[in-house]
């Protein structure tokens, strides 16, 4: 069966299961903010559309300032892109024929990427259930590898990783002359993060890239960014077709970035849904990873193919993240999104009515 390769757009696993699409369902298949974008967004959206006539700054010097203040890191260590997978496919480029490392499980957008641009790949695979990364087992195969991509917090598992395993792993990259592509798709889901975007003037082997998707729950207008020592911003800039990022997208990004209070908001939100979630999964005989952002893994630890479970809430108009893609899950495990109190309510219901027929 070939699975879709992404979460959301629920027509196409319905039909790679042979299934109808119902009238009514719930997606917990794409990790966007639950509580939609940004109320100023809606306020300023006919302001936006004066623009549309206007050909994007194919520089994106305004976001660009934005982010920097921000991060507190000159402009021409910032590129802007069309969502993180032109960013993920933009980096693949530049590594066109080396020997990539990724650790696993993670977005299958870096192998596929890399691949395209005949990338030999190598993987290291966390264990479940912890997927804990070890610094010390990673060791042993990067003196094999010219980069490495590592996503943290780990999509699909959404463990954060610590900061002083992160930087150990930067550390011995650089020093074995490979790069660190460092995902951070989802760290603003985080209550007590630490950038790690001030280290790219420490360290010259590392990348960030960074989505704005997800947290501003604008999946439609695609934006992401990426950081790094100018030298690389410059030769990835020359990878980027002209006028890439869409003029809606930029005043969208720039008007995100100034919502703190939305963002605040959300990391509470979420905190407080996922302790409730754990805490009925707990009592009801569910596992789940040890998550610390809007998304989770879960099986039924009474089995160990997850695609009897999978195909239940399917037909009862819940939809996970099927994890067939995702080496060393090949299925064993579901992924949901957090989403509105209403939703994840549902969900519970669901998952009773499952308990109590298994």
């Amino acid at each position: 069966m070939k699975w879709p390769s992404h979460g959301s757009n629920p027509q196409h696993l319905f039909k790679s299961m042979g299934l109808s699409l119902p009238e009514k369902y719930i997606d917990f298949s794409a990790n966007i903010n639950p509580l939609g974008p940004p109320p100023d967004l809606k306020e300023k959206w006919n302001d936006f559309y004066q623009e549309i006539i206007v050909y994007p700054d194919p520089f994106a010097e305004k976001l660009k300032n934005r982010i920097a203040e921000g991060e507190q890191i000159s402009n021409d260590s910032i590129l802007i892109g069309n969502g993180g997978a032109e960013l993920i496919t933009l980096v693949a480029r530049l590594l066109t024929g080396k020997k990539v490392l990724v650790v696993e499980p993670t977005f299958s957008e870096y192998e596929m990427a890399c691949r395209a641009n005949h990338c030999e790949i190598q993987y290291h695979q966390l264990k479940e259930p912890n997927f804990e990364l070890s610094i010390d087992e990673l060791r042993l195969s990067l003196p094999s590898v010219d980069a490495l991509f590592l996503c943290n917090p780990n999509n699909p598992t959404g463990i954060q990783y610590s900061v002083s395993t992160i930087l150990s792993i930067i550390e011995e990259c650089e020093k074995q002359n490979c790069f660190v592509i460092l995902d951070e798709a989802f760290y603003d889901f985080l209550l007590d993060y630490q950038s790690f975007i001030p280290y790219i003037n420490k360290f010259p082997n590392l990348i960030i890239i960074r989505s704005m998707t997800k947290m501003f729950a604008i999946p439609g207008l695609r934006l992401g960014y990426l950081a790094a020592t100018p030298e690389i911003i410059a030769k990835l800039s020359k990878l980027q077709p002209h006028w890439s990022i869409n003029t809606i997208a930029l005043l969208a990004g720039e008007l995100c970035l100034q919502n703190k209070d939305f963002i605040n908001k959300t990391q509470v939100y979420i905190w407080e849904e996922r302790e409730r979630l754990h805490t009925f999964y707990s009592k009801n005989n569910f596992e789940i990873t040890p998550s610390q952002v809007n998304f989770y893994l879960l099986r039924d630890p009474f089995f160990t193919d997850q695609f009897s479970l999978f195909e239940f809430l399917l037909h009862k108009g819940i939809i996970p993240r099927h994890t067939f893609n995702f080496p060393g899950l090949e299925g064993n495990w579901l992924r949901f999104a957090i989403k509105s109190k209403q939703e994840n309510s549902a969900l519970m219901e669901v998952l009773l009515e499952w308990r109590k027929l298994h």
